[in-house]
Parts: C-alpha cells; structure tokens; sequence
C-alpha cells in the first residue's frame, strides 16, 4: 500500500504555502466554522437503510437520532475514489485509483473492468472520476490521468473497455491540481472539473484565466463528435474557451449537485481550504483562485480586489484540527436519517473529520461536527450516494456508510 501513503504526502506538500488578509465582505462566508450539538430528532419518518444501495420501509416512526455512525461496507481497497448508483437500476459502482470499476454484488465488491494499463497511478494521478449516463445506462464516462500524466474523458458501452470512445483529453503540465470529478448536471450535461495545473501558487497562470481549459469547471454535450458544446455556456461566442463554464479554481476535489446548486470542494493552497455553493444555472462565476484563498487575499497578499468574485461559504483553516486538504461532499437526500435531509457532508484528506451544513440559498447554516460521534477513519478521499440518497464516505482504503444511531 505503498501509493496510498504517497498521495497523502502529494496532498499535504502542494498545499504548502501562502496567506493573507481576511477579505472585509457582506458576503456569508463563515470564516471558523462553528460546532453545533446534534441536530434535533425528527419523529416521522418511516424508513431505513438495510444493505448497500437498498433501503426498507416500515409504518412505525423513528425513534429519536441519537447520533451518527459509520458502518464499514468494504475494506483493503487500492483506493478508491468515487461511488455512484446507475441510474437505471440503482446498483452501486466504485472505481479505484489504480484503473478498475467495482460493482457491489450481494452487498461484496467485485471488479468489472481493468483499463489499469491506460491510467498512470502516481501521486494525484490516476483513474479520478466517473459518471453514468442519467438515461442509458450502458455509457459509463471516466476521468483518468493516462501514461503521460495528462487528463483523458472517455466514455465506454456496456463496462467493456475495449468499447471506448474518447471524448476529451487536456494537457497537465505538472502532476498535481488534477481536479478528477465528472457530474451530469440537472441540465442533462457532463460537468469536469479541472486544477489550475499544478505546482503552487498558480505556477501556471490559468485560474484568472477564461480561455484556458485549466482551473475551470467545463460543461459539455456527450452526444456531439467527439463533444458538443452547450449554446448557453458563456464563452461559445468568444472571449473564452467554448466548453468553460466557471473559473478561478486551484484544485477541485469532488464537485456535486442538488436541487439545481453546485457545491465544489476546492484545495486551498497553504492556509485556508474553501466550499463553494452557487446556482448551477448561472454562468461565467469566477471562484477567485489565485486572488483569492479562501477568504483570504493571496496574491497580492493585502488589498486584492474581489469584485465580481464568488466567495466560499464555508472556509477552513490548516490550523482547524490537522486539516489540509478538503474533500468536497455531497448533499444528503437519503430516508434514514431524515432530519438531516439537505445538509451538504464533507471531509478533509488529512483531518479525516466530518462536518455538515445546511445551505440556506445565502449562507452556510447548522454547521455540525460529527467527528466525535463517527470517530477519524483515515484520509477522506471521496464521498458519494447510492440510489436511495444514503451517503458513502471513501477512504484511501474503505469505504463506509452513514447510518444513525437510535
């Protein structure tokens, strides 16, 4: 398990460096997030979760929620990455850094495609995303870094990898800030999120950049040749690259969406890690990289301007509990804890913590840690949902199921 404990280390060295002022806004950002107690027991609801991706129903009221626990689903992985149901029938896939699809069969993982020896497993490199298709289910998509370190789209029929169509490939000139999530939006299109292109400090120069595929969230048609571009992306007609959506991100790690917001966890670099949250019909957002970490002034390090900018909702510092490298979460929509239905989970690589927020369309509400609760399991890595909403927490080895304890 040597590669694990190297990507630990990769995450923790290129958040190395850089400060700055707090930000004067009106904004709603919360600076330090605040722990609440356990949020307070609803009664009515009526069902539960059983094994992975199914859950029961009875007619009996919950008990009260007493506190949350994780419950282990698979362990000894080579790092998985990401979790999602098929949409067609709800059966649960995960994919892992080293180039393989996992499907669970009779609640045991067992792996259903190989494309190993197309992905490059190094550091923040690897097989880093996937996405179903919301109405065919026979196209999986994959994000992956192949054998020369650049970010690869390609989607494939049937989980067989020699039915393959690529779609996208984007130079990386260094080896970390690869982003890694692919997400059909509530639009019906394939979202990417991609890193600044590595190094540190925007070695680059891409996050105030527009006509750079780097530092940005594309949104793209996977029906054109090899791709289409939506007519209402805001750089069809010049001034940016046609397939950027959004801007000014330093490294992404796990972007998802609910109820027409985009939530995107993205890396800090020295000081401060940031959650974003915005409608994910409105275009051109700039997410203030390198301006801006967290929010905090980077470059310059006093004074920046963050006009037009959109600000975290929730920041954290490298000196909240171990943090260093966050790990962008997803909205909890499940039935068996259903006083917590709409609050955003999220992690950190190093800190291993979990928190939740409710997102009042404003500002970050509710903030809760429910690390004393679960315990620390490790690097947080990713997290994800299966059909019936329930939220699965990936670590560089396990993975594991939110359930309450009542």
């Amino acid at each position: 398990m040597k590669f694990v404990y190297l990507f630990g280390i990769v995450f923790f060295v290129v958040s190395c460096s850089g400060s700055g002022e707090p930000i004067s806004t009106t904004s709603t950002a919360t600076i330090e997030p605040s722990v609440t107690s356990t949020p307070s027991a609803v009664t009515t609801a009526t069902s539960g979760q059983s094994t992975p991706g199914q859950s029961t129903t009875t007619a009996e009221p919950l008990p009260a929620l007493q506190a949350l626990t994780y419950t282990e689903i698979a362990a000894g992985l080579p790092f998985p990455t990401m979790i999602s149901a098929r949409p067609a029938d709800g059966a649960l896939f995960f994919i892992t850094k080293d180039g393989q699809v996992w499907e669970f069969a009779e609640a045991a993982p067992e792996p259903v495609m190989d494309i190993s020896d197309l992905v490059v497993n190094r550091g923040e490199q690897g097989l880093l995303g996937m996405a179903w298709h919301p109405t065919d289910a026979s196209r999986l998509f994959l994000h992956y870094s192949d054998v020369n370190g650049d970010t690869t789209i390609v989607e494939y029929t049937d989980l067989d990898a020699a039915q393959s169509r690529m779609l996208l490939s984007v130079d990386q000139p260094a080896a970390n800030h690869n982003g890694g999530t692919i997400e059909f939006g509530p639009d019906g299109f394939l979202w990417i999120a991609l890193g600044d292109g590595g190094g540190a400090g925007d070695t680059f120069q891409t996050g105030q950049t527009t006509d750079d595929l780097l530092a940005g969230l594309l949104r793209i048609d996977v029906d054109g040749d090899p791709y289409g571009v939506p007519a209402d992306n805001p750089y069809v007609n010049g001034g940016g690259a046609p397939e950027v959506w959004a801007t000014g991100l330093r490294n992404p790690w796990r972007v998802s969406f609910d109820e027409g917001l985009v939530y995107i966890g993205d890396v800090g670099q020295g000081a401060y890690e940031e959650i974003n949250v915005a409608s994910a019909s409105e275009p051109a957002l700039n997410y203030g990289w390198n301006l801006t970490e967290g929010l905090h002034c980077y470059d310059p390090p006093q004074g920046c301007d963050t006009a037009g900018l959109t600000l975290p909702v929730v920041e954290v510092a490298h000196s909240d509990s171990g943090t260093c490298s966050i790990t962008g979460g997803v909205v909890y929509r499940g039935t068996a804890i259903p006083e917590l239905d709409g609050h955003y989970f999220y992690s950190d690589y190093c800190g291993g913590w979990l928190r939740s927020f409710l997102f009042d369309g404003s500002a970050a509400t509710g903030l809760a840690d429910w690390t004393e609760q679960v315990g620390l399991p490790g690097g947080v890595a990713s997290f994800g949902a299966d059909a019936a909403g329930e939220i699965y927490v990936l670590t560089n080895e396990r993975i594991l199921r939110i359930d309450p304890v009542r």
